[in-house]
């Protein structure tokens, strides 16, 4: 059989095992969450002041802070940079 049959199968033996309780071998990815709304609180804005500044809708920014959705691709990076440099975004949109 080919390469991909052979991950696959591997994938689902893997996921048959953890299922059972056995994690040996088990390569568990875990997406890193970014707290939005700790952020928004530490550039001290409101949610639509928030939003303005970065230009989202409410409901996407509600969706992040409620943990329905999460932030992708550029909307990632900027909360990267407010989360560890938040003047740095208030300095930029001035």
């Amino acid at each position: 059989m080919g390469k991909a049959f052979t991950e696959i199968a591997d994938g689902l033996t893997n996921a048959i095992e953890h299922a059972k309780g056995h994690t040996t071998n088990i390569i568990e990815h875990t997406p890193e969450r970014i707290d939005v709304q700790i952020i928004r609180n530490n550039m001290g804005m409101n949610q639509q002041k928030f939003c303005t500044t970065l230009g989202i809708s409410i409901n996407t920014l509600r969706n992040w802070e409620q943990g329905l959705r999460f932030p992708r691709g550029p909307a990632k990076v900027l909360l990267k940079i407010a989360q560890h440099n938040p003047q740095a975004i208030t300095e930029i949109i001035k």
